[in-house]
């Protein structure tokens, strides 16, 4: 079984490519945080985002993540906008 950590974090690209919602295994990578540990946070709903309960499973809405994350199409590190020097 592959866990997060063996995965790795989510990419910026990879996080702006999501579908609309995604499962909190996914969500969970996106926060660099365990499979185990995020199910808990979602079930107390402590988890750092907006989760749904959909029957037996739990959806992360993707743009309420990214928000939470500070990531937008136009910023690339959740500091800021990018500006450009270029004239």
């Amino acid at each position: 079984m592959t866990t997060a950590t063996e995965r790795g974090p989510l990419t910026r690209s990879e996080l702006l490519a999501l579908p609309a919602a995604v499962d909190v295994e996914t969500a969970a990578r996106a926060f660099g945080i365990g499979r185990t540990t995020a199910y808990a946070l979602a079930r107390t709903d402590q988890f750092p985002c907006k989760v749904l309960r959909a029957g037996k499973a739990y959806r992360v809405i993707t743009e309420d993540m990214l928000r939470v994350l500070q990531i937008t199409p136009e910023n690339s590190d959740g500091a800021g906008p990018c500006t450009s020097d270029a004239a």
